[in-house]
């Protein structure tokens, strides 16, 4: 089977590529408005690229042509938390991907309690094992000519582990973290198989 993408119309690409391209990491990120609204969304579109300076990149798609909260905040105050997403915030996580109309807080619509973070002004979910406080470095449209999302860098200031996600040496250990992972569609999936290869 071959695809020539040129071919397919945007949904079909997108299911082509989040059903293949998988299991991927979930940013759950907080934002806060400059109005002081409080936001919370998921998305899978998201990774680590650097490591110096320590930047996460996030895309954050536009909604029938407008920026989402999430791009529109870290666009306006330059900051953000990314939360990584542990089994037992599975729930939570799924139901602030909910289209809520501007101004309303997931954090309140979901009762998923909150706290304040310490170098950025914007809450941290308070259950997520780990956090990372970000300021926004850039905010790129993507494509250049006609964007359909923006690609926000966000570079790590501080992050919160959850002592329980340690072993005894004080390092992360996978199957304490627990992470889930974004397959196609309503798929997900569990971090919980693993093998170990080491490199020559």
């Amino acid at each position: 089977m071959q695809l020539d993408f040129s071919a397919l119309t945007p949904a079909e690409s997108y299911r082509w590529l989040t059903s293949t391209v998988t299991p991927r990491p979930i940013a759950w990120v907080s934002t806060r408005s400059a109005d002081g609204i409080s936001n919370l969304a998921p998305f899978s579109f998201f990774q680590v690229i650097s490591s110096e300076p320590p930047t996460l990149l996030i895309n954050v798609g536009l909604k029938e042509g407008v920026p989402k909260d999430t791009a529109r905040n870290a666009q306006d105050t330059g900051e953000l938390v990314v939360q990584l997403v542990g089994a037992e915030q599975a729930e939570a996580m799924n139901a602030s991907a909910a289209a809520l109309p501007h101004g309303i807080s997931e954090f309140e619509h979901c009762g998923i309690a909150s706290e304040p973070a310490k170098r950025v002004n914007v809450p941290r979910v308070q259950a997520a094992p780990v956090a990372f406080e970000c300021r926004v470095t850039q905010i790129l449209p993507y494509p250049t000519e006609s964007p359909n999302c923006h690609l926000i860098f966000a570079e790590v200031l501080l992050a919160h582990i959850d002592d329980e996600v340690l072993d005894e040496r004080g390092r992360i250990d996978p199957a304490r973290l627990d992470l889930v992972g974004r397959l196609g569609g309503v798929s997900y999936t569990y971090t919980r198989e693993r093998f170990e290869m080491l490199r020559s």
